[in-house]
């Protein structure tokens, strides 16, 4: 036993090697089920810590990771509890509520808090709290049982199936997150919930997590036939040679031939199994032959009412349908029953990236004269046919739908082209057009534009839209990182077929040239670059956005959480315009041939033909995620603050500084020139002090006029503790402060001014305050009274 003055002088390892690990282990907790800094389950970080750019140089860091002290794991591998180490001068109950909230973001079950002296737990089951002496920490079988009693026998047998695990696939350990979804998910099968949803951010592993749940829902017997259903090759195909690759010949891709019933995993696009109503394909199982189904997208109108492929769910009533989407549609009705019913677990775009498994992004907002203004014809000028263009005002709504101005078209593939050049010329981009035949002409500029990259590579800059018939087979390339000779295609030009389902790994580039107004669509358009890959240089994106769509992040809807799936009735308005979606033109083919719609024109498409119009760049912002989440601007208030917080840390060191080190007026921040535009931002009077000023702009701070801050001073007492001579000198002081601002006043100088000549002069001044350092002494402390808080 130790003493309590030995307990107050061991720090927290020191605490959790001599009495927390060994309480732990005491009861019978085995080094397996013990996660530790130092133990055999070596990991408690469970996020990656969120990755910063920074502005200036586009470098990027990585702020700390969330990290719990101890994770305590069940036999079969599943985390039940949380426990924080605080050392002995802090209480046992101080680390508690940190160890709630870890426990609450890991879903597990127990929390404890402790200093060595005892623990103190927390049953979210119950949500009873209690304080326990070291030598009675609950066992792994007493955990255990307090968890499971809320399960019968039955389900137990299948929420306790492992996860599947294996070396020679690399298969790895799911995240935290996905762990949440998979036992989320598993744990509703076992209580026979029929219709679950998940909503999981693009680029977070929605095929992986549905892995995992049909491993283990059919490792334990509860699911024996099930069928995964997605509306594009490419979310079929992807899966069976990447996450489902385990499943091996138990699985098989659905044709347009005869049904083989002897597999247990079928993978279908809703085309196929739908077909022409006399040959429908799915009525070729019966009823009852899946009893679990997983649909991928499920946002894309599967679960819609008057969907034609709402009818393939309702034949396979009987099996239990799981929802998979990272973002459900919105509408305006919000009366309707939902198909899936409330997600049973979000894990969003914004929470990915806070913990830094997804990539940040920084906005290029690129305004052109013709958007900002509008364009309007001159008198006379005539459309590429010679036919004389109708009089009106034209907008950004306008162009590349109802009319078409080629010169704005070149701009903007110009701009791309600088943003490569400057950059990397080999990064992946994809460029979202208004349509197919603004797709037509972007590829058509950027080809010509590049022709040195073209002339390497013919497929540098390739049109990948679903009339194009090779699509499939581009887009495959595009996405693939497996061999490091497939550098192309560089640049996708698209509209709608590449919004969703593309798992574009690298693409470091999202150009905005199409008018979307869409909320689902809009972060789909995003999940396209927010995939990391560290290994390969990708750790942020840039999103280049030549239309105002960027405003949707300040959309109070763009928080990261989803909207929810509505069954529309035909009545109901659509709010948005209309997905792309994948139809079978030929029973008898596979390939899953886009229709894309082509927008209603204002009339006949008006074209007006290159170099008939002046455009140009009007102005350029950009903007970039701060460590809050926050989308903001690289101003010259912003520059200020991140440089100033980097320089000080916090304002108390900044104040220490400002009256201590007479250096810092040196700074760059504090030259004349560029406090004169921080004032300008924030209209501030010359009333205002520098030091408020910057308080202001880098921490936060009211600003207070120099007037406020000398009767602050006056005030506060300080003053009067000094001999009334002395304090006539020290208020001249003030005085100066207020009428020149910043200065040393220590400097015994400023005492040979007139102002000081009824009192004696500079010697006799100094004598009176006891000699030189004496007086420094007492000026030095006014001005840390002027500039306390």
């Amino acid at each position: 036993m130790y003493t309590r003055q030995e307990l107050k002088q061991m720090n927290e390892q020191e605490i959790r090697s001599r009495l927390i690990s060994p309480a732990i282990k005491k009861a019978g907790w085995s080094d397996r089920q013990i996660g530790e800094e130092y133990s055999f389950k070596a990991n408690t970080k469970f996020t990656d810590g969120q990755i910063i750019v920074d502005p200036k140089t586009t470098q990027t860091k990585r702020l700390k990771a969330k990290r719990v002290d101890y994770l305590l794991y069940t036999s079969t591998n599943r985390k039940i509890a949380v426990i924080e180490a605080k050392d002995n001068n802090h209480t046992a109950q101080h680390g508690l509520q940190q160890a709630m909230e870890y426990a609450r973001l890991l879903d597990v079950p127990f929390a404890y808090s402790s200093n060595g002296s005892e623990f103190v737990e927390h049953d979210f089951s119950t949500g009873v709290q209690r304080t326990l002496p070291m030598s009675q920490f609950p066992t792994p079988h007493e955990l255990h049982q307090r968890w499971a009693k809320q399960y019968t026998a039955e389900e137990l047998k299948i929420i306790q199936q492992p996860y599947y695990t294996s070396a020679t696939d690399h298969f790895k350990e799911p995240r935290y997150y996905q762990e949440i979804a998979i036992n989320r998910t598993v744990e509703a099968v076992a209580k026979g919930q029929q219709r679950i949803l998940l909503v999981m951010a693009t680029g977070t592993g929605k095929t992986y997590t549905a892995f995992q749940i049909i491993h283990r829902l059919k490792a334990s017997g509860a699911k024996k036939k099930i069928l995964f259903l997605a509306d594009r090759n490419v979310l079929v195909d992807q899966p069976m040679t990447q996450d489902f690759k385990p499943f091996k010949s138990n699985m098989v891709k659905v044709s347009n031939r005869k049904i083989d019933s002897a597999y247990e995993i079928y993978l279908a696009l809703y085309q196929q199994l739908d077909g022409e109503a006399d040959n429908e394909l799915f009525k070729q199982f019966q009823p009852s032959f899946f009893d679990l189904i997983v649909i991928d997208e499920c946002h894309r109108g599967s679960a819609k009412e008057d969907s034609n492929w709402r009818t393939i769910l309702e034949y396979f009533s009987e099996a239990t349908h799981i929802g998979m989407t990272a973002t459900p549609k919105e509408t305006n009705d919000a009366s309707n029953i939902t198909y899936f019913g409330e997600p049973i677990y979000t894990y969003s775009l914004k929470q990915g990236i806070e913990d830094g498994f997804l990539a940040p992004y920084r906005v290029i907002r690129v305004d052109l004269d013709c958007d900002l203004t509008g364009w309007r014809p001159t008198k006379g000028l005539k459309d590429k046919y010679g036919n004389e263009i109708k009089d009106r005002q034209y907008t950004v709504k306008d162009f590349d739908y109802n009319i078409i101005l080629n010169d704005r078209t070149r701009l903007v593939a110009k701009r791309i082209n600088e943003f490569l050049t400057k950059t990397d010329r080999l990064q992946k981009t994809i460029v979202f057009c208004a349509n197919i035949n603004h797709a037509e002409r972007m590829t058509a500029e950027l080809s010509r534009l590049n022709a040195d990259m073209m002339k390497q590579n013919s497929k540098y800059v390739c049109q990948i839209t679903g009339d194009q018939s090779d699509k499939n087979a581009d887009l495959e390339e595009f996405c693939d990182i497996s061999n490091e000779s497939k550098d192309y295609p560089v640049i996708a030009v698209t509209s709608k077929l590449m919004t969703t389902g593309v798992d574009s790994k690298t693409c470091k580039l999202v150009v905005l040239d199409a008018n979307i107004q869409s909320m689902t669509e809009f972060k789909q358009i995003i999940g396209r670059g927010t995939r990391l890959r560290p290994d390969v240089g990708k750790e942020f994106f840039t999103i280049l956005d030549f239309r105002g769509v960027t405003r949707l992040f300040a959309d109070p809807t763009f928080d990261g959480e989803p909207v929810v799936i509505l069954d529309v009735p035909e009545s109901a308005p659509i709010i948005e315009p209309v997905t792309e979606q994948p139809n079978i033109s030929d029973s008898s083919n596979t390939e899953n041939i886009v229709r894309e719609p082509e927008p209603k024109p204002y009339k006949e498409i008006v074209i007006i033909d290159y170099g008939k119009l002046a455009l140009r760049i009007l102005d350029e912002k950009v903007q970039y995620l701060n460590e809050q989440g926050e989308l903001v601007s690289e101003d010259i208030s912003t520059f200020s603050q991140r440089e100033m917080q980097k320089e000080f840390g916090d304002h108390h060191n900044f104040q220490h500084e400002w009256t201590n080190n007479d250096e810092i007026a040196s700074k760059f921040y504090t030259d004349p020139k560029w406090l004169a535009a921080l004032r300008k931002k924030c209209d501030f009077s010359d009333e205002i002090e520098d030091f408020d000023v910057l308080s202001h702009i880098s921490f936060g701070k009211k600003p207070l006029t120099k007037t406020e801050r000398a009767e602050k001073v006056k005030q506060s007492g300080y003053v009067e503790q000094y001999p009334p001579e002395n304090q006539q000198v020290l208020g001249l002081l003030l005085d100066e402060y207020v009428k020149s601002g910043k200065q040393d006043l220590t400097k015994t100088e400023i005492l040979q001014n007139p102002q000081f000549s009824p009192l004696g002069g500079l010697v006799s001044i100094v004598k009176k305050f006891g000699g030189k350092a004496l007086y420094q002494k007492a000026v030095k402390g006014l001005e840390k009274m002027i500039y306390s808080e």
